[in-house]
């Protein structure tokens, strides 16, 4: 843990605590939601809210980490093993509690059950899961896939498998740009479709799995994909919205297609040709839509969105990283599909084209286009990629008049805030008993610890340079003067300003 790292406060993977807490409770619902999570750190030692290092007693440090090993133990299911070492930062000694991704999930609180003991991260908080996280947990535990599994109710037809495999193959041959590539392209069969997990065989009898529905009549009601052209930088006006919904692979060549119609198209002449550029790389594009429909959770109620707003794309797709997954791992390009079915099918369709090579791939387009690397944030349970247009010159000088207006909101903010300090050292002048120095003294305190600041009689005379009598009696003023209250729990003699 680094100083860095600790000024950037809590995080999704990062959990302070000033002391280790009496009731283990207090910090075990982490512990597991970071099991159930992408793992994370739990720092004793540390003021979760000013993020200043206390430490703790060097000759206390063993027994803490003694008894955190013991809390976790006897109070998570399955068990949970943490790494815990000790860390010195600025000359002081913290705790570093790391727990990493489980796979044995859902892991929750013994003492609360399974149904109310499940917990999971996100941004900086640990929240009870709710039943479809829970199912989702399950399933990663049992290393199983809700679009692999068979589909309650349903039964297929010769005829129904006969035309997926058709209309697979369809679809790569679509997508190749050479003679040559049409002829690698494969036969698709029904063992295909068993061994990617479409199909699944019961006592002798094949049965259609939810990745196959979802590849062809799709009866999900989440399963779409809603795409929208807003006016400014946030949702506040439409300009266009549809709704697409039917097979996942036509859903995504339609929102694909919406947005092509909806961001700048220019040209160039390359040779003797004329070449169509659109602003944003368009494979990018389709990868970005394709990612969201492939890995997204089709447990949650939410639906895939394609937004367009002036400054950005925006893909968000229902459901929080898969398998433990960092946004850095994505990055780096790793890959743990959470529907392997639909991934298998979309290989075989040319729709993405190998596991984890999209996101690294996405970045370098926008390098070629001399784009802002794609902002890549889990906003709730969901996650989404942020695609940044360029300015125009229309733009430009938009932001530049709202820049304008900020400015002066910020001045008129000034003057507000200057106006309140000058009625505060009113107040001072008039209420504090004593001659003018002593309110002057008063002021200089005031000034600088106004905000919440907590101080004693020390700050008082580092501030002032008055003894540490005088320092007391402006103390007693303040008080008199009822400017100041007493803060409990921080040590003796400790004010702040009320």
């Amino acid at each position: 843990m680094t100083i860095k790292e600790i000024l950037a406060g809590e995080s999704k993977t990062v959990e302070f605590k000033q002391e280790l807490p009496d009731k283990s409770e207090k910090y075990m619902k982490s512990v597991v939601a970071f099991s159930n999570t992408s793992g994370g750190k739990i720092i004793i030692g540390v003021e979760d809210k000013t993020h200043k290092v206390v430490g703790v007693p060097d000759d206390k440090a063993f027994e803490i980490i003694d008894s955190i090993t013991n809390a976790i133990t006897d109070s998570c299911t399955p068990l949970i093993i943490p790494d815990i070492t000790l860390q010195t930062i600025k000359d002081k000694t913290v705790v570093v509690v790391s727990i990493y991704p489980g796979r044995q999930r859902p892991y929750y609180i013994a003492s609360l059950g399974k149904e109310n003991g499940i917990f999971i991260r996100t941004s900086g908080s640990s929240r009870r899961a709710d039943s479809a996280q829970i199912k989702e947990l399950e399933f990663e535990g049992a290393n199983r896939y809700f679009d692999q599994t068979y589909s309650v109710g349903h039964t297929v037809s010769e005829g129904q498998i006969s035309k997926l495999c058709k209309d697979i193959k369809t679809w790569a041959l679509r997508v190749c740009k050479t003679e040559q590539e049409k002829k690698n392209v494969k036969e698709v069969t029904k063992g295909n479709l068993i061994s990617w997990g479409l199909l699944t065989e019961r006592d002798g009898e094949l049965f259609p799995t939810n990745a196959f529905l979802l590849l062809t009549e799709n009866d999900f009601p989440q399963a779409k994909i809603q795409c929208a052209v807003f006016k400014g930088t946030s949702r506040n006006v439409f300009i266009d919205k549809r709704e697409y919904t039917g097979p996942i692979q036509d859903q995504i060549e339609e929102a694909y297609q919406f947005v092509l119609r909806n961001i700048r198209l220019g040209a160039s002449i390359r040779g003797l040709y004329r070449v169509d550029d659109y602003e944003l790389p368009i494979e990018g594009i389709r990868e970005l839509i394709c990612n969201a429909v492939t890995h997204r959770s089709y447990l949650d109620e939410g639906c895939v969105q394609v937004a367009l707003f002036d400054d950005r794309l925006e893909v968000t797709s229902p459901g929080m990283l898969f398998g433990g997954l960092s946004i850095e791992d994505l990055k780096e390009g790793q890959s743990r599909p959470r529907n392997r079915g639909i991934a298998s099918a979309f290989v075989a369709m040319k729709v993405i084209e190998q596991w984890g090579t999209g996101i690294p791939r996405i970045i370098e387009m926008c390098k070629e286009y001399e784009l802002q690397e794609p902002e890549f944030v889990e906003i709730g349970m969901d996650f989404r990629v942020n695609l940044y247009r360029k300015q125009t010159a229309e733009s430009k000088e938009n932001q530049l008049i709202k820049d304008k207006k900020q400015s002066i909101e910020w001045k008129n903010q000034s003057i507000e805030d200057k106006n309140q300090l000058i009625e505060r050292q009113n107040q001072l002048i008039h209420f504090i008993d004593g001659n003018s120095s002593t309110k002057d003294k008063a002021w200089m305190v005031f000034e600088k610890m106004q905000n919440d600041v907590i101080f004693g009689r020390t700050e008082i005379m580092k501030i002032t340079g008055l003894s540490p009598n005088a320092a007391g009696s402006l103390i007693n003023k303040l008080k008199d003067a009822n400017l100041i209250v007493q803060v409990s729990g921080k040590g003796k003699g400790k004010y702040i300003f009320q």
